[in-house]
């Protein structure tokens, strides 16, 4: 389940993007809800963000899973019982009815920040 976010988003700051170690996630507190964010490679990174909360162990872990890929996906498999979640849109390919939402991320003077 991609959700889309109103035109009118709020950006909150997360980190300096240094912070956050290359194929590893992040977890912040946006708004009350638990947002993991990802940094994908080292050179370039690219950022990612999806809810933490995996509805498939009810826990919020998907920040402390494993980064990888699926094929041409970006995927983060949850530390629990290892379904991935599609990094770009949420989907969790073993179980899509269980998917997250993602979120817009950028870099702003060297800071990552999250449309939330």
């Amino acid at each position: 389940m991609h959700r889309d976010i109103a035109l009118t988003r709020e950006w909150s700051p997360v980190c300096p993007l240094e912070r956050i170690v290359p194929d590893t996630g992040v977890c912040a507190l946006l708004n009350g809800r638990q947002v993991a964010v990802f940094r994908v490679g080292d050179a370039a990174p690219r950022l990612f963000a999806i809810d933490n909360f995996d509805p498939n162990a009810h826990a919020a872990v998907l920040s402390r899973g494993l980064v990888g890929s699926l094929g041409e996906r970006i995927v983060v498999a949850s530390p629990i019982y290892k379904q991935h979640f599609d990094l770009q849109t949420g989907e969790c390919l073993e179980a899509p009815h269980n998917s997250v939402a993602s979120y817009p991320v950028r870099v702003e003077d060297g800071h990552v920040w999250v449309g939330a």
